[in-house]
């Protein structure tokens, strides 16, 4: 008796310790101890380790110790325990397939609302919202509110999944489950992709009734939906009285006033996040370099791109590149632009050829258009825009010839020119 309440005892301090690493992101410490406690305690096992551990499988996609924890979980009697159910349906779904989570998942013969929700949620990373719907049909144990929200936030990323996204939320309603802070990040999400402005400001509303996340990620989410719409006065407002403003909630606004324009607020709000001690990430950088490109603030740009790194050591992403070439191409620095393009550290993008494509059109920069063109061709070989673009380049310059080769080569590929198909915003 006293040697197992020794071992019980050892057993969870070793699971505090697990928990500790897996939470903290140290999972081969995590594994590591798991195998020492299964050498020492294996009569002593309980099937609350078993989640932490196939969790750090997961993450570190190692689907054979994963596999070895299924047999051991098994040998153990603990297969059935909804926790450890959990954790394998999680495990092979990112680590293996769908498919093999399915399997394992049909084989549980006790299923809680955890584990339901486990293997609707891998449906809906997956895109395939119909069998996530048919699992949620077949359903032998009562949804939950991570069950809609789940499925909701499944609906909000596709790009026609508002209606959706709403009937779904009309059923949560219907089965009188309280919509949470969750559910209204996935309403969001579906909203702000139409802009929806009508149903962005019934659900700021029901969020103010029911006193839902007044100072974090809703709100920071309206501040970027209501700049989305144009409502930068709305956006204003939620974003002052958000008490403890962080870096996502700053970003927000930056990014809603350079997407209207108005780029003297935006760089303002910029110095005011700066004078708050808030440290800008590459979001924040995106949207002040965003707002220099719309009012033609070349050397602005220039500046800020240059501190992202030096001062505050944000590396420049292909979005960032794109915002700079787009900027000096505006301002007629085409070559420069062009340097840009050429010496930065990751791939070009297809935008930020076009930027300059279409700035070469605009100021009978022919040379840089051929390269920026014959760029744009590999990269999106069926893009009629490029062809069309390049091919009034040529034109505009009397070389006829190289216009016909180019109208040629879309006929040759078999593109058909779309109506307004043009990289010129």
């Amino acid at each position: 008796m006293a040697s197992y309440s020794s071992n019980h005892l050892r057993l969870l301090s070793y699971t505090k310790l697990l928990t500790s690493h897996v939470n903290n992101g140290r999972h081969h410490q995590a594994l590591s101890l798991f195998q020492h406690i299964h050498s020492s305690l294996s009569q002593c096992l309980d099937p609350f380790i078993f989640p932490l551990a196939l969790k750090s499988s997961s993450f570190l996609r190692r689907p054979d110790i994963g596999a070895s924890i299924h047999a051991l979980a098994v040998k153990s009697s603990f297969v059935n325990s909804p926790f450890v159910a959990c954790g394998l349906v999680d495990l092979y779904g990112k680590c293996v397939s769908i498919f093999s989570a399915r399997k394992v998942f049909d084989e549980i013969p006790e299923r809680n609302v955890v584990v339901w929700n486990s293997m609707i949620s891998l449906y809906t990373h997956s895109k395939d919202m119909q069998s996530a719907l048919n699992l949620f049909n077949a359903m032998d144990f009562p949804p939950n509110a991570s069950t809609f929200n789940t499925i909701i936030m499944g609906f909000s990323e596709m790009e026609d999944g508002l209606f959706d996204t709403l009937k779904f939320y009309r059923k949560m309603q219907e089965t009188n489950i309280h919509p949470n802070l969750i559910t209204l990040l996935g309403l969001l999400r579906a909203f702000v992709s139409v802009s929806a402005l009508h149903l962005i400001k019934e659900l700021h509303a029901f969020s103010i009734r029911n006193d839902i996340d007044p100072n974090s990620h809703l709100s920071s989410g309206l501040v970027e939906a209501y700049g989305r719409c144009g409502c930068l006065q709305k956006a204003r407002f939620v974003f002052d009285s958000i008490k403890q403003k962080d870096v996502v909630a700053w970003s927000s606004l930056i990014s809603a006033y350079a997407l209207h324009g108005q780029a003297g607020k935006a760089l303002e709000t910029f110095e005011q996040m700066e004078s708050q001690n808030v440290r800008a990430d590459e979001i924040t950088f995106l949207g002040v370099l965003k707002a220099c490109s719309h009012a033609g603030l070349a050397d602005v740009a220039l500046t800020y791109f240059s501190r992202m790194n030096d001062h505050y050591g944000v590396g420049p992403n292909s979005d960032h590149f794109s915002c700079l070439v787009d900027v000096l191409s505006r301002a007629g620095r085409l070559h420069e632009a062009y340097e840009v393009l050429r010496k930065m550290s990751t791939k070009a993008t297809a935008k930020a050829w076009g930027a300059l494509l279409g700035a070469c059109c605009t100021f009978g920069e022919v040379n840089l258009a051929e390269i920026s063109g014959r760029a744009l061709l590999e990269m999106e070989p069926n893009n009629p825009a490029n062809y069309v673009l390049l091919a009034r380049i040529y034109g505009g310059w009397g070389r006829y010839e190289e216009a016909e080769k180019v109208r040629n080569e879309m006929v040759k590929r078999g593109i058909n020119v779309s109506p307004g198909s043009s990289w010129v915003a």
